[in-house]
């Protein structure tokens, strides 16, 4: 399941605000035509803002993601770990009208921060929360018959579930179909994984299985903390 909290180690070396301003002010080649939208910029702010504000995708990851969705021309998709919904709302924005995002996360408070701005930026409807831990959500997907559906899946939580958000989306995603995993560097520490350190040793675990699953083909890139794409084969 999704944990109520985030790590404070690991995970982004940057300053979230410093990511924000160099998106919308000194920077304008991180943002593209298709999130440029008003309601974007705001919730980027609020975002990076937030005492939290650390936990959300850099903007670099956020233009991929958005590029990604749109260049294999998605319709469905899952993101796991919402926080704001900043990245909800950059992968709603290039969706069709009756596309839709399938977000997962158990805490509802920092998803009334974004959930305005979907309004406001037109793409509530396409934004479908799903407040409960994320591996019922993908349970409850595989059990209504929506295998092999889905065009893309994005999977920034609790690192210790890595493996099984990963098994699940594998079976939730279409062939030629994409997941995104951040967080695969761990600011470092998944080249030797403390004993103690549970949320390393779990994606360390993940990195190597990834270089030998046969189902997929992956292209890891040093970007934010690291995100590796699988695409399934």
């Amino acid at each position: 399941m999704i944990s109520s909290r985030r790590k404070e180690t690991g995970g982004h070396t940057f300053p979230s605000t410093v990511m924000a301003q160099l998106c919308f002010s000194r920077c304008p080649f991180l943002s593209t035509k298709s999130v440029s939208t008003l309601g974007w910029t705001q919730l980027l702010q609020l975002t990076a803002d937030h005492p939290w504000g650390r936990m959300m995708v850099s903007c670099e990851q956020a233009q991929l993601m958005a590029n990604l969705v749109k260049l294999i021309k998605a319709k469905k998709v899952i993101e796991i770990g919402v926080f704001t919904g900043y990245n909800a709302l950059n992968m709603a924005l290039v969706l069709p009208d009756n596309g839709r995002v399938i977000a997962c996360d158990i805490n509802e408070d920092y998803a009334k921060i974004g959930r305005p701005l979907w309004k406001e930026a037109g793409v509530e409807h396409k934004i479908d929360l799903r407040i409960k831990p994320a591996i019922q959500t993908l349970d409850e997907l595989l059990a209504s018959g929506e295998a092999e559906t889905f065009d893309f899946a994005f999977i920034d939580a609790d690192k210790e579930s890595y493996n099984e958000y990963y098994e699940k989306c594998l079976r939730l995603v279409k062939k030629g179909g994409i997941i995104a995993i951040d967080n695969v560097f761990w600011n470092g520490k998944v080249l030797k994984p403390r004993k103690d350190d549970l949320a390393a040793q779990s994606i360390h675990r993940l990195n190597e299985k990834l270089l030998r699953d046969a189902r997929i083909n992956i292209s890891m890139l040093p970007i934010g903390d690291g995100v590796t794409l699988a695409f399934k084969l």
